[in-house]
């Protein structure tokens, strides 16, 4: 077994960090081995999209297996946490910050073998940000006052108002062909180094080179990403070789037998996945600021952590993880202290508790950390009664209709902070300081005066529990030895599959 721990590159002075190599990606096969340039790579997940439309709720599985893969955007997030030019050649920006022009790359076509035209662009831009888009960045690009194809090679964007994080924000983005008359939420045509093969649900998505790509070949002939409902299958399918690679491991339990063997490489890499137990904000109990934060002072996030995790993982006392700009270690304003829980719940009215209901996702690590929150929060008076959903009924339920008092789910973004100013997110959260320093900090004029502000942000939310930040979850991932170039930091649960060779 070999184990390595990557240092992603957009880490600031001062935050955590780890020992690390010199790429974000896994070093290279074992001298000696040779790379098969056809060998496809067998990619084992526990995240199957629920469609193929990432503004159509396609969820964490559809960004896993598309981005990057078959779609790419202008710009991208690279595993390292830097925003890259993509479908973008150039761009130039107007003095007052308000209008961007874009340069396309020259020859660049659709799996379908269409043209890249501006017109796509125009159209892809203008399907995030529709009323009917669930596209997670679609309230950060609301800023767009207008977008306009100049000639084929040429887009003009004009914002309503100086935004600091547009062009991070284009990189969620895909670029779609516009003239597609198929279905995209089973169907796909993007530019990218792979074409959708087949996709089975309940079973796997395939992806095969695109020999017409415009930019560098694949290392590989092809993806199959192969899905599994639990964690213990999909270790198992890894011991067995039926699949090379597992992208986020769930299963600290299962490490061990990983551990045993040269056979295999763990790395530990950096995440931006947060693990809340999200309260709904704007109505009772949870409107109380007071209740928030017995709830809060209840539970012992570090048992928690280490009863999952074990050494793994890291605590977080906010919604930043330490790899945003903004960070700061906030953990002391979230300690463990059930007797300061007991105070709180008494001055907000509940000295003999009350009860509430947790719907829960039904997949791990959800319903281990429901069943200890529950046991905690017994310990204060507090009754959990635990509601088990899929993860579609939690996207109907709890995101779509707001109907819950509580929730468990994790988010897997970078810089996601800023829905907390945003009263209409799921969580209602209304706070209108917050609203307004988040307002702000896209309108400022250098990233000192964004990152100032965001602080503030970070400091009253956690102050004022918003939510409860149960950890920061490890990005483990775990490969055969033969496997080299995968992604392991997995920011906002990409997973780029064109650099992976594997070893004869």
């Amino acid at each position: 077994m070999r184990l390595t721990t990557p240092l992603a590159a957009a880490a600031l002075a001062g935050a955590l960090v780890l020992t690390s190599c010199s790429s974000s990606q896994n070093p290279g096969p074992d001298e000696g081995g040779v790379a098969q340039a056809d060998a496809t790579i067998y990619v084992g997940s526990l995240y199957e999209p629920q469609n193929l439309d990432n503004t159509s709720g396609g969820g964490q599985g559809v960004t896993e297996a598309l981005t990057g893969n078959v779609y790419e955007g202008l710009y991208r997030l690279a595993d390292s946490g830097e925003v890259e030019p993509l479908l973008a050649a150039a761009h130039e920006v107007s003095e007052d910050g308000l209008t961007y022009t874009f340069t396309l790359q020259d020859g660049v076509s659709f799996a379908s073998g269409k043209t890249l035209t501006a017109d796509d662009v125009v159209y892809s831009i203008e399907k995030v940000i529709a009323d009917d888009s669930q596209s997670a960045r679609k309230s950060q690009l609301e800023v767009i006052d207008s977008v306009a194809a100049v000639d084929d090679q040429t887009v003009r964007v004009t914002l309503s108002e100086r935004s600091i994080s547009f062009l991070y924000n284009l990189s969620y983005v895909w670029i779609v062909n516009s003239a597609f008359e198929g279905n995209r939420s089973s169907e796909a045509d993007g530019t990218g180094p792979y074409v959708l093969d087949t996709w089975t649900r309940g079973s796997a998505l395939s992806l095969v080179r695109n020999d017409d790509y415009w930019g560098e070949a694949p290392a590989n002939g092809g993806v199959v990403f192969t899905y599994f409902s639990d964690a213990t299958s999909l270790n198992n399918a890894l011991l067995t070789g039926a699949v090379d690679v597992v992208t986020s491991q769930q299963s600290p339990d299962g490490l061990a037998q990983f551990e045993q063997t040269d056979d295999f490489t763990i790395t530990d890499g950096n995440s931006t996945t947060k693990l809340l137990l999200a309260f709904n904000d704007a109505a009772a109990p949870f409107d109380d600021v007071r209740v928030r934060q017995a709830v809060s002072a209840a539970i012992d996030d570090e048992k928690l952590l280490e009863s999952v995790w074990g050494d793994y993982g890291t605590l977080i006392g906010s919604m930043v993880p330490p790899t945003d700009p903004w960070f700061e270690d906030l953990t002391d304003l979230d300690t463990y202290d059930p007797d300061r829980a007991a105070d709180l719940l008494a001055e907000a009215g509940y000295e003999d508790g009350f009860t509430f209901t947790l719907d829960t996702p039904n997949y791990d690590p959800h319903p281990t950390a429901a069943t200890f929150i529950q046991s905690q929060l017994a310990e204060v008076g507090i009754t959990v009664e635990i509601n088990t959903i899929t993860s579609d009924e939690w996207y109907t339920k709890v995101y779509q209709n707001r109907d819950f008092e509580a929730t468990m789910q994790e988010h897997v973004n970078d810089r996601d902070l800023v829905w907390y100013g945003n009263p209409d997110f799921y969580w209602g959260y209304d706070n209108a300081e917050v609203q307004e320093w988040v307002a702000q900090s896209e309108l400022v004029s250098s990233e000192a005066e964004q990152t100032e502000l965001l602080k503030l942000v970070a400091r009253t939310t956690a102050e004022e529990a918003a939510s409860e930040w149960l950890y920061l979850y490890p990005q483990i991932v775990v490969a055969s030895s033969a496997l080299s170039g995968y992604p392991v930091n997995g920011l906002n649960s990409q997973f780029f599959a064109y650099d992976i060779e594997k070893a004869a």
